[in-house]
């Protein structure tokens, strides 16, 4: 079951891909940022393994949460030391094919199913508080075998089709997107009742090429990795669009740090191509202002340590100290950045 479902996701990934593999336009303008990449940091007990790296997030304790795609769908939680604690909502029917994990304001959990079409927010001991979303029924899946991908484009207020992100305003709002089956995104109050939806499957103004990662800034403007098109779509908290951000190549993954100064980090992670199969030659990662000013870069495509196989979502609640998890490589690496600190003529 999982290895039909698998294939029909990488088939919709490749239909739905477009021209997302262009270059980044700031690359060659761009400092280099250095950093390390911590090295055996998560400590699994005998026996559990890593799944292809979807999610990681972390709560305010410092603890990681880490989303899998194994031989089933598993949520995991380290302590800030990469030692293991718990596994969240083992055999969940919400669970079926993991695409992100957020964590709130208040250290919950949320984690974003792809194949179930549903989120479930999870309270930091593990009870489960709210689902969005409803699972297709068997017989509704059966429809879908073996998998394209397909466009829906039903915009229902309850209902998901392969949403992929999920993130948050001051207030509580709630902010999906909604994703390889919708081009859309939609808010919900912090109660979970529907406000608006917006977006169509396209490449103009709010039209989306699968929304891939959302993230929401202090302000509450909200930040779309329209991966398809190869943009960052920037969206009030009434969901129009302010701006588009085209120039940091193909966003896989967006987070936006914490603390009064915030920045906002964009990852670049297509292989050349439209084949996973093909040596890949993007896989930087973009610190910009929100405005959408590059400040630098760091990382390349690649399997070694300080480098990135596709990287599926990132942490950046410490601007200086992230997570990346990476889809084919099977694994997350904890990242410290070293940004070069501007001398004073006295300094020098």
């Amino acid at each position: 079951m999982m290895r039909c479902f698998t294939t029909g996701v990488i088939v919709g990934f490749l239909m739905t891909a477009g021209p997302a593999f262009a270059q980044a336009k700031a690359k060659a303008t761009t400092p280099e940022i250095p950093f390390e990449s911590v090295p055996n940091f998560f400590k699994l007990p005998a026996g559990l393994y890593m799944g292809e790296g979807t999610g990681v997030a972390t709560n305010s304790k410092g603890h990681v949460f880490v989303y899998v795609r194994s031989g089933e769908t598993r949520l995991f939680e380290f302590d800030q030391a990469g030692v293991f604690i718990k596994e969240f909502g083992a055999g969940s029917y919400g669970f079926s094919f993991a695409h992100a994990v957020r964590v709130d304001k208040d250290d919950n959990i949320w984690a974003v199913d792809e194949g179930t079409n549903v989120i479930q927010k999870f309270s930091p001991d593990g009870k489960l508080l709210m689902v969005l979303g409803k699972r297709p029924d068997p017989l509704d899946q059966l429809a879908l075998t073996p998998g394209g991908g397909q466009y829906a484009g039903s915009n229902r207020p309850y209902t998901f089709h392969r949403q992929t992100d999920i993130g948050w305003d001051p207030q509580g709002n709630i902010f999906v997107s909604d994703g390889y089956g919708d081009s859309r995104i939609v808010k919900f109050d912090k109660n979970g009742r529907f406000v608006k939806a917006v977006g169509t499957r396209g490449n103009g103004a709010l039209q989306f090429s699968t929304p891939h990662a959302i993230s929401v800034d202090a302000k509450g403007i909200v930040y779309v990795a329209d991966r398809g098109n190869s943009r960052i779509v920037v969206l009030d908290n009434d969901l129009n669009q302010k701006a588009v951000y085209d120039h940091v190549g193909a966003p896989w993954a967006v987070c936006i740090s914490s603390g009064p100064h915030q920045y906002l980090y964009s990852s670049n992670s297509f292989p050349t191509g439209n084949n996973f199969d093909q040596a890949a030659t993007t896989g930087e990662i973009y610190k910009m202002e929100l405005d959408g000013t590059v400040i630098g870069r760091f990382g390349k495509a690649g399997h070694g340590f300080k480098e990135f196989s596709s990287v599926h979502q990132m942490d950046c609640r410490n601007p200086d100290q992230m997570f990346v998890s990476e889809i084919t490589a099977w694994r997350v690496q904890k990242l410290i950045l070293r940004p070069q600190v501007a001398r004073t003529s006295a300094g020098q």
